[in-house]
């Protein structure tokens, strides 16, 4: 695609999260790689009203090329791209059923969300939890990208889910199954789900590597 045609992806992706609540006020931010860098939603930027001429611009190392101020949270972006090389772009989101579980208590924060579909390991897999860290703290980029060298998603504490994929349609896709994934969990707590068991996500890592 070329970078006009990825601008205008980004605002249609962007409207279409909107839309469906997946983004609210000026939270959330998208991202698509370039070949000498990335285009990235600005700063303070609502997802339902972008403008393709106003994206951010930036170089391989997070210098501000063209387009408005980028998102304080660009170097999330940075991060995830240097070590997922497949990585063409990626969503990061503030809603509301996976802030819900980056809000609880887990014993395992390698793992939070358990494996109540095939389309959620499929899509996700593994899901672990970012220590907390104030927004555009520059060391949340450090322990994103600690996680990123074994994982394409990632749930930031008390903040929201950061999903690469090979395109922007597959990271937004991705994005949403954590989404709907989120919200089965939070409606089964307290019940007895039947999760896939190991040889039925062996089964599906196979026919659906990552």
């Amino acid at each position: 695609m070329t970078e006009t045609q990825l601008r205008e992806q980004l605002v249609m992706f962007g409207g279409s999260l909107y839309a469906r609540g997946y983004a609210h006020g000026s939270s959330g931010n998208l991202s698509v790689r370039l070949p000498d860098g990335l285009l990235v939603t600005p700063t303070n930027s609502c997802l339902g009203r972008l403008d393709p001429a106003k994206i951010s611009k930036l170089d391989r190392a997070g210098n501000h090329v063209s387009g408005d101020q980028p998102s304080k949270e660009g170097f999330l972006h940075l991060a995830m791209y240097e070590e997922r090389a497949g990585a063409q772009a990626i969503v990061h989101l503030h809603c509301t059923h996976c802030v819900a579980v980056s809000c609880l208590r887990h014993a395992d924060t390698a793992n939070v969300l358990p494996p109540v579909t095939a389309y959620h390991v499929m899509r996700i897999g593994r899901l672990p939890l970012v220590p907390y860290y104030r927004p555009g703290d520059r060391a949340l980029a450090e322990a994103v990208r600690e996680k990123a060298k074994k994982h394409h998603a990632v749930l930031l504490a008390n903040h929201g889910p950061v999903v690469a994929g090979k395109s922007l349609e597959d990271a937004v896709y991705n994005a949403e199954e954590m989404e709907q994934t989120a919200k089965l969990f939070l409606l089964l707590t307290g019940r007895d789900p039947r999760l896939l068991d190991p040889t039925q996500i062996a089964d599906l890592e196979t026919h659906f590597p990552s």
